[in-house]
This record gives structure tokens, C-alpha cells and sequence, in this order.
């Protein structure tokens, strides 16, 4: 059975077969700045696992590191470091169709994470965005 996901407005979507190698949040600052989020989580499967439909645009954030998004909609998808990860393709998961059924198993690069994040899960919870009952 295949992972699947999109941007999105669905420009581009991605198939990916068999279980991925890992899925983790990542807390450094490239991915912070890249991604104006506190986390990004990525699920990387091998490059050949992963289809691609659509044609994203490419970022070189780094030497080695290339990060991929929709170029209509500015959705980030993908990472690939062929010296640090050869051969992977590590896909945000944020744009999983099936985030549930994917739970994250690590955090990484914490040394860069912001303090507060430690203590979210003792922030006040809103179902819905607060006074929109």
C-alpha cells in the first residue's frame, strides 16, 4: 500500500511504497527559517520508493541540501542531501493525506529548538479557532 500526499492546491502529489526509513521532527534553524514554522516534520523514504507527479520548484538552501516546493501554491515538500542522506528523499509530512497513520518517532537537531516548545502540550487547547464556536 502506498503513502500519499499533495500541496496545497494539489499541483504536485507524491506516491511512496513500502515503509519509510524515518519520520522525525526536526527543530534546526534552516528548516525554522525555510519553513516559518517552530518544527518540520520529515518522512523519508529512498529516492526510487517516491513518485513524483507535477514539477516542483527547487531551493538550494545549503552546499549539499535542495529543498523542493509547489511553485504555484509555496507548499515545501521535499529535502534531499546526497552527502548527508544519499539516496533519500525526505518529504514533509505535513502534506501526508494520512498524517494520523504516520506518527513521527524522533525529534532531531533539539540543540536548535526553541525553548517554548518543550512546554506546548501545556498550552490551552480550542477546538477551533478560539471564539468561532
Amino acid at each position: 500500500m502506498a503513502t500519499t500526499g499533495k500541496c496545497h492546491c494539489g499541483a504536485i502529489s507524491y506516491s511512496a511504497e513500502g515503509a519509510p526509513e524515518h519520520h522525525a521532527l526536526c527543530h534546526c534553524g534552516d528548516c525554522r527559517s525555510w519553513s516559518g514554522a517552530p518544527m518540520v516534520g520529515w518522512i523519508a523514504w529512498k529516492e526510487d520508493q517516491v513518485t513524483v507527479t507535477g514539477e516542483p520548484a527547487t531551493y538550494h538552501s545549503s552546499e549539499h541540501g535542495a529543498r523542493d516546493f509547489c511553485a504555484k501554491c509555496g507548499t515545501g515538500l521535499f529535502y534531499r542531501n546526497p552527502q548527508f542522506l544519499p539516496g533519500i528523499v525526505d518529504i514533509q509530512s505535513g502534506t501526508l493525506d494520512d498524517m494520523e497513520g504516520n506518527p513521527p518517532g524522533a525529534q532531531i537537531m533539539v540543540k536548535d529548538r526553541v525553548s517554548w516548545a518543550k512546554g506546548m502540550t501545556e498550552l490551552p487547547e480550542f477546538q477551533t479557532y478560539p471564539g468561532m464556536d
